[in-house]
């Protein structure tokens, strides 16, 4: 029986920190603050736009009202659209594992907080779209990660089996909607996480994508790997 591989989007399959900053101090300098560099915006990912935003404003100790974060928000996604894969790029090793992957058979899903418009946006910029069955993004349910839902309703959209799935993602959000959903978690360590991989008690932790397989033998059924 295949098993279902999901993937996490921003610090797991696309290094997408160069346009993201750019949308972000974009929406910094409306608000005349000083930008952030692309080391702080790996820490601040993870969450959506929204959650990005609140962060970026929370480093440089500016409130503002809500009919204002709303324009910023607006703002800040219209520029992200428009320049989404100007310096972004994939991650080594990234194209010739999924093939491997869908080439044995699994079922690939990606499982993002990003917006499913931008999502889908940004893999068929990186050529991968046609890869996964189901791409399910931060507004695709009524609930997002780490709601156990997002990621089941995900491996349930792309045909698979809750029972014979992985989690592949970079960060704590990761971690927690695979734990709540009683799915085995492999993290990369090269990602996007306020908290260091290694810390956050996944079943496997890897440093390079190439290994998505071999951790992942060791963690579904053995009719799945």
């Amino acid at each position: 029986m295949p098993a279902t591989f999901v993937f996490d989007l921003d610090g797991t399959l696309v290094d997408t920190a160069p346009d993201l900053v750019g949308a972000l101090n974009l929406v910094l300098s409306l608000e005349e603050l000083k930008p952030v560099t692309t080391d702080e915006l790996r820490h601040m990912v993870g969450h959506g736009a929204r959650a990005l935003i609140q962060k970026g404003l929370a480093s440089r100790g500016r409130a503002v009202s809500d009919a204002r974060f709303e324009d910023l928000v607006r703002a800040f996604l219209a520029h992200y659209e428009l320049h989404i894969a100007d310096e972004s790029g994939l991650y080594p090793d990234v194209e010739a594992v999924l093939d491997m992957l869908a080439d044995a058979g699994h079922v690939l899903a990606v499982c993002t907080n990003k917006p499913e418009k931008l999502s889908l946006l940004l893999l068929e910029k990186m050529g991968l779209l046609p890869r996964f069955a189901a791409v399910c993004g931060a507004d695709t349910f009524p609930v997002r990660k780490p709601d156990p839902a997002h990621l089941t309703g995900t491996i349930a959209l792309a045909g698979g089996d809750v029972r014979n799935a992985v989690m592949i993602g970079d960060s704590r959000t990761d971690r927690e909607t695979a734990k709540n959903a009683g799915i085995p978690c492999i993290l990369l360590e090269y990602g996007y996480s306020d908290v260091p991989a290694r810390e956050l008690g996944a079943e496997a932790l890897i440093a390079r994508f190439a290994d998505v397989p071999k951790a992942a033998a060791g963690l579904l059924p053995a009719s799945g790997s």
